[in-house]
């Protein structure tokens, strides 16, 4: 993508960010043209370099590619508000992608993670690094919980996935206290220069309704 396609979707960026009106139609919008962006500077995370910055005034930079079924989003560094409204966000303090331990990544139930509700045990997730390593996950296990109870976030000395977006996925009122996660163990890591989207089926399954947990801050 050249500097000035870039430049002018960066100023497309900050305008869609401030128009009130139609806020369904231009939450899409925004995430869509944000992820643009956004793989401009996956590209040169994957080139060596650091940090790169996505727009401007931006205060993230992506970390990770994520992977599912249907499709793939840039991952930034960091899981507030403010970056979920662009991208799914890595949760501060947790593993990276691949690394031992309990790799966190929460996104907004009706744009990058609305892909949550179809994912079922056995489906497989997949994380490429900024080196490039492509870690393989593969879905154990869902639940419903409150976001209140984070000790669904323990830590462990396995490498583990823990995604994380609001429930109930059709509703219409943004944030609440419930959260739908979704936990992967790894099972492979592969050094590729460039990983095709998997394309098996996908199929609904019922939710169980149990304990609960999500970030509050990050209100997916």
């Amino acid at each position: 993508m050249g500097r000035q396609v870039a430049a002018v979707l960066s100023v497309l960026l900050l305008a869609v960010g401030g128009v009130q009106g139609g806020r369904g139609v231009w939450i899409y919008a925004k995430a869509e043209l944000a992820q643009v962006l956004l793989r401009r500077s996956w590209a040169a995370t994957l080139a060596g370099r650091e940090r790169v910055k996505p727009w401007p005034w931006a205060d993230a930079w992506p970390v990770a590619r994520i992977i599912f079924p249907t499709g793939d989003a840039i991952v930034l560094a960091g899981a507030s508000g403010r970056n979920l409204a662009f991208a799914p966000g890595h949760l501060d303090g947790t593993a990276l992608p691949g690394a031992s331990g309990t790799c966190v990544i929460a996104g907004h139930r009706d744009t990058h993670f609305a892909v949550l509700e179809n994912l079922v045990e056995g489906d497989t997730v997949q994380v490429e690094g900024a080196s490039g390593n492509v870690t393989v996950y593969r879905v154990t296990a869902s639940e419903v919980v409150d976001e209140s109870e984070t000790e669904v976030l323990a830590d462990g000395p396995t490498s583990t996935l823990v995604l994380i977006t609001c429930w109930p996925f059709d509703s219409v009122n943004p944030g609440g206290s419930l959260r739908y996660v979704v936990w992967a163990e790894s099972v492979a890591r592969q050094n590729v220069e460039r990983l095709k989207v998997s394309t098996l089926n996908v199929s609904v399954r019922r939710r169980d309704r149990g304990r609960g947990w999500g970030p509050a801050a990050s209100s997916p």
